[in-house]
């Protein structure tokens, strides 16, 4: 420990933590696991804490597993994120509610009550890097049972060993765990506190989910870091499509939770017969198939944040990005029963590495199955399984930063009828113009039956590229390099894609997965004007006319709900109606900014005074989307 603290640049506090109290310091992966059960002789470890005024409290219960650890909550609310989580305790500026705005007192006040409780427990501390990023280094301080916490942390964010650094360690993100503080100070809610200095940025976790912390904690660092310095950390998952000819387009999906970037490096999904069912009618009970002889194969490169570092970026008009993380976190509700996803299931199966399970049922020393989800309550499953692995244990995996050729953006959109009208009025998916493709990022609509956090309701915004509700600063600030970074890339072409619902038709990702294999086989988003209609509401962009894919044509219906006889024009245009107001609401915070970059003013403008796709052409112009005859 001393020739650790000898190099380490930290706070005067945390370096005095770390010489009064007991500490493990973790240097590998695999000190993490053995951590994660080092008090389960059984296979068996309860995360249990004194809280004061109400005792031993058990926060969770870790098994030992053939495959892993099995980590499952005690309480129901703990098993995904609460969105209400963030708070700010710093005074830098903000757009987020602060520590003092919630709950009427001053940070330092627990910030104290931290540390001292911290001295107290017997700690784990081990290293990271932020982003992946050489020289931005991470570092995380938690009570030593709480290591499958850790364990996660080190699977998503990776973990450095500290004696192999030479030179000083100067870090520039921490992460404090302090699961007790929960139940003393916020009536059990999950909370958790940024703090930024200038070139510190801490995060005071008091639960022990680590969805808002380990994952989108540190997510929030990197915004942060990005804010200050000019670029962007992008909401995405990607994925390198290869058609059965050869050819090769990079796929960037964004979108607020639950809007299938996760999916995006999954293979189609199919019957028992090969077929892929498309779509199940809700009205009739229709359903629609399709054979597809051959999918795309695919090469994964990131599951939820792209890194677009200015070190990445060529001045050739595409943008280049690459994973900001060490593993993955992948939620396998859709996962019912075996063979459902054969890929996903083989790799948590039979790992390379031993993986972390969330909210799956298993016992000591069996193996964890990801179809065995855990029970909310009696007869009624936990909505966001997940398990956690890393990228080296991912087949067919991208390390390098790669070239963008196409972003989608996708909506979880719920059944839109003439009886009961409603957004799900998005085609099987649209070509976007960029400056509609911007507004669509600074509104990210969270959409229908989102599975991943605690339950809102409504239809409602996370804001600025889906990525507002990690961030810690000012929207304009992230609205304004999201702009820049559309305008920096001008080859890059942008596509809407719904999946749920397509008006009456039930179409889970389908979408999705027909648009990859579609638009790869293309070549990319570049179509003669024949091939595309204006869609019947502008922020929608495009329609096709005609979709076929290896001699199969998609119904039309499905490319332009206002034709399916369950919907109708007059339907589409109230469920259209929705999507406009909601626009039109999300909006007028950024309009209303003077910080606003002039032409983001002037798309804003344009949107509101109900401008046509030519408008928003002229705005930002994409001279190789609709190519001459």
């Amino acid at each position: 420990m001393k020739d650790l603290l000898s190099k380490l640049i930290v706070p005067e506090q945390v370096n005095a933590l770390l010489q009064a109290t007991n500490v493990s310091v973790a240097h590998t992966v695999d000190d993490l696991f053995e951590l994660s059960l080092k008090f389960g002789n059984d296979g068996v470890q309860k995360v249990v804490y004194d809280v004061p005024g109400k005792g031993e409290y058990c926060e969770a219960v870790v098994y030992k597993v053939k495959n892993g650890i099995a980590v499952n909550y005690t309480e129901a609310y703990m098993r995904r994120r609460d969105p209400d989580s963030m708070v700010i305790g710093d005074d830098l500026p903000t757009d987020k509610i602060t520590y003092t705005q919630r709950f009427g007192k001053d940070f330092n006040e627990l910030k104290k009550e931290t540390f001292d409780w911290l001295q107290k427990q017997d700690l784990a501390v081990f290293f990271f890097k932020a982003g992946q990023l050489d020289g931005c280094y991470g570092m995380a301080i938690a009570p030593a049972n709480a290591g499958f916490f850790c364990l996660g942390l080190g699977i998503l964010q990776g973990i450095i060993d500290s004696r192999q650094i030479e030179g000083t360690i100067h870090v520039k993100c921490i992460l404090y765990i302090a699961p007790v503080f929960r139940h003393t100070h916020f009536n059990g809610k999950q909370i958790v506190v940024h703090y930024r200095s200038e070139n510190l940025h801490e995060i005071y976790s008091y639960n022990l989910y680590p969805g808002p912390s380990a994952k989108k904690g540190v997510y929030s660092s990197l915004l942060d870091f990005g804010e200050k310095e000019g670029w962007v950390t992008n909401h995405c998952a990607v994925v390198q499509v290869i058609t059965p000819y050869g050819n090769k387009t990079t796929i960037m999906h964004e979108g607020a939770s639950g809007s299938g970037k996760s999916e995006t490096n999954e293979h189609i999904h199919r019957d028992v017969d090969g077929t892929i069912k498309l779509g199940v009618n809700i009205v009739t009970g229709e359903v629609l198939s399709l054979v597809l002889p051959r999918g795309c194969f695919l090469r994964p490169v990131v599951d939820d944040m792209g890194l677009c570092h200015p070190s990445f970026q060529k001045d050739d008009g595409y943008l280049y990005l690459k994973d900001a993380e060490a593993g993955w976190f992948i939620r396998v509700n859709h996962i019912e029963q075996y063979g459902t996803d054969p890929d996903i299931e083989s790799l948590s199966i039979h790992p390379k590495v031993p993986l972390m399970f969330l909210n799956i049922d298993a016992q000591p020393f069996s193996t964890a199955l990801l179809w065995e989800h855990i029970e909310d309550e009696p007869g009624k499953s936990c909505p966001n399984p997940r398990f956690l692995v890393p990228r080296n244990a991912l087949p067919d995996i991208v390390n390098k930063p790669v070239q963008v050729h196409i972003r989608s953006f996708g909506v979880r959109t719920p059944p839109s009828t003439k009886e009961k009208p409603d957004y799900g009025i998005i085609g099987l998916f649209h070509i976007l113009p960029p400056a509609i493709a911007w507004l669509w990022r600074l509104v990210s609509p969270r959409g229908h039956d989102n599975p991943s956090i605690v339950k809102t309701g409504g239809l409602e915004s996370e804001g600025v590229g889906s990525f507002w509700p990690f961030a810690t600063g000012k929207k304009v600030n992230f609205a304004n390099l999201l702009l820049e970074q559309i305008i920096a890339s001008p080859k890059v072409k942008y596509v809407l894609v719904p999946n749920q619902y397509i008006g009456a038709w039930q179409v889970g990702f389908n979408p999705q997965w027909i648009m990859r294999e579609y638009l790869a086989r293309r070549g990319g988003v570049k179509f003669f004007a024949d091939e595309l209609s204006k869609s019947r509401c502008s922020l929608l962009g495009f329609s096709l006319n005609k979709l076929v894919i290896e001699g199969v044509e998609i119904e039309k219906f499905l490319l332009r709900p206002e034709l399916q006889s369950e919907v109708g024009e007059d339907a589409y245009d109230r469920g259209a109606q929705i999507l406009v107001d909601f626009f039109k609401k999300e909006l007028m915070d950024y309009y209303n900014d003077p910080n606003l970059l002039p032409l983001g003013k002037q798309i804003i403008e344009c949107f509101l005074s109900d401008g046509t796709i030519e408008e928003y052409m002229q705005l930002i112009k994409d001279e190789g989307l609709i190519m001459e005859d």
